[in-house]
């Protein structure tokens, strides 16, 4: 590791190497020998002067990069992709006259970009998928958990451990069906020239409209794609990029909620996200254990929802058919926001996985609170015994607003049932009372609820891409 310069984080601490590699140099110059290869192999069986023996050179040499050629060559042309031609010609002496025939940079450039987000999107779903199974299988382990619900974050209803995932689960699902409708319309540019007219194909096939219209489709076929986009400027529509990063910004979102409410949670000790037998969680008070891991989660997040404006306001800048102030930002904004997502997702599955959940803090905080919300069911039973329902309804409100100021001012027990039950109009012992204490009567259709969401919703998106299933996350640090 170099120690005298700038390290991006995003690879050295938060991303896979599998994520780091879909964007490395490797990945984007055996692309675009790739798309070399396609161009020319479909130039040939459009009837061009291309041999089967040039073809078969260009393949010799699609993975054997002379990458030193190709750098010192750029020095004196300082133009990148011609440098690569000249760099793969040297390789391939009897194909380096046909190598990017009829094609202008963003031919590379632009279609290896749609192929380098299209292959990061589908490890992005991989990942979210197996947190989504992580989550599944957490809400089903606890759904009939009764825990303190909370709105404005102030005690609320009952509801259960289990139901409270469904909540993270439901946001990620949400994400996986934009992601799957961004990676469904994913095409690539194809070939289209310097303005997106293919003036150029009409020269090379004398004007041939029938044969031309065959180029792009034989192109996206060879690529792993069912089509290119219909029309275009010199680059695909930066609106694509737009897409890409929304769905990532989405992602970003729904992690960083779960990640708050397990903060909160942990603050509460109720849960409390893996800590490793030697971590350390303050370098001052040795006692603590933070909940760094979902802090890094909210982190990461922040930034990748800011990110996702980089490419809108790209977008939105594009001038006429092609302006080049688009390529520095896209270098930066799209690989850094999926290495910035790829990180979120392999936190989010060491913390869902390894989530620690402790019933009794949850039941005494529950308790503590439940006398509150069980007045109206307690007031009804004694409706029923014959008291009168608006004379209990006042005398309820005045008892817990006595009980409610022994809590706070006064630091006691909740001790509203032992007030209900010395005041002769309810007609009840603190024995009846406690009897209406039972949790599970308060959290409505929790558990149903997250049985009918896992088996109506989660569990057929799970089998449907159940081959994704089994990632384990490497967290660095």
């Amino acid at each position: 590791m170099s120690t005298d310069k700038y390290q991006s984080p995003l690879s050295e601490r938060y991303a896979s190497r599998e994520m780091q590699y879909i964007f490395s140099p490797d990945m984007k110059f055996r692309t675009w020998r790739k798309l070399w290869i396609a161009l020319a192999e479909t130039e040939k069986e459009l009837g061009l002067n291309i041999t089967q023996e040039q073809i078969e050179e260009l393949k010799a040499h699609a993975e054997d990069i002379n990458y030193d050629v190709a750098k010192a060559r750029e020095k004196e042309v300082r133009h990148d992709v011609m440098s690569h031609v000249y760099a793969y010609g040297v390789q391939c002496p009897k194909a380096k006259g046909i190598i990017h025939l009829g094609a202008t940079s963003c031919y590379v450039g632009d279609n290896t970009d749609i192929i380098v987000m299209t292959e990061a999107l589908k490890l992005v779903k991989k990942k979210l998928v197996n947190v989504m199974k992580e989550l599944a299988d957490f809400a089903e382990g606890y759904k009939a958990l009764p825990t303190l619900a909370f709105t404005h974050f102030q005690p609320a209803q009952p509801t259960t451990v289990g139901k409270r995932a469904t909540l993270w689960l439901q946001e990620f699902f949400l994400d996986l069906e934009d992601l799957d409708h961004v990676l469904s319309h994913m095409k690539l540019l194809g070939s289209k020239g310097t303005t997106g007219t293919q003036a150029s194909f009409l020269e090379l096939f004398d004007g041939d409209q029938e044969t031309i219209d065959k180029i792009d489709p034989m192109i996206a076929q060879k690529m792993g794609f069912r089509e290119c986009y219909p029309v275009s400027g010199q680059t695909y529509s930066r609106k694509v990029d737009t897409r890409v990063a929304n769905v990532l910004a989405g992602i970003a979102a729904s992690a960083h909620k779960m990640s708050n409410d397990i903060r909160l949670l942990q603050h509460l000790k109720e849960v409390e996200e893996p800590f490793e037998k030697s971590q350390i969680g303050s370098s001052a008070m040795a006692y603590k254990r933070n909940p760094m891991r979902s802090e890094r989660i909210a982190s990461l997040s922040r930034y990748v929802m800011v990110d996702a404006l980089n490419p809108a306001i790209t977008s939105a800048a594009q001038w006429f058919e092609r302006t080049l102030d688009d390529s520095a930002n896209k270098r930066l904004s799209i690989p850094e926001g999926f290495l910035a997502v790829d990180g979120i997702l392999d936190l989010c599955l060491n913390v869902v996985d390894g989530l620690v959940v402790y019933p009794k803090v949850i039941e005494k905080r529950l308790m503590s609170e439940l006398p509150f919300m069980a007045t109206e069911n307690i007031m009804m039973d004694a409706v029923k015994a014959g008291g009168d329902r608006q004379e209990l309804h006042e005398k309820i409100r005045t008892l817990s607003m006595e009980a409610g100021r022994n809590v706070k001012e006064e630091g006691k027990e909740n001790n509203l049932l032992e007030l209900i039950a010395a005041d002769p109009a309810f007609n009840m012992s603190l024995e009846d009372l406690r009897k209406t204490m039972d949790p599970s009567k308060y959290v409505g259709r929790s558990r149903e609820q997250v049985e009918a969401f896992l088996a109506d919703v989660i569990r057929p998106v799970l089998e449907e891409n159940k081959e994704l299933l089994g990632v384990k996350a490497e967290i660095n640090v």
